[in-house]
């Protein structure tokens, strides 16, 4: 099981990249915290989720 933001994903390997483009993440205004260390932009193509790895998405927003 994989969890991201609270939601379990039942599979034992999810490529990062591959999960933030189905759910149309812009890797522009997001932060990642994968098992409680912020992940760098540089490692989303290359991370690959792997059973029990806890992933938080934090989206960026504008406003005043």
């Amino acid at each position: 099981m994989i969890y991201i933001n609270g939601m379990e994903i039942d599979m034992a390997e999810l490529k990062l990249c591959d999960y933030l483009e189905e759910n149309s993440f812009n890797r522009n205004r997001i932060a990642i915290e994968l098992n409680g260390e912020i992940l760098p932009k540089s490692e989303y193509f290359e991370a690959v989720l792997v059973d029990g790895d806890k992933v938080e998405i934090v989206n960026f927003v504008g406003g005043g």
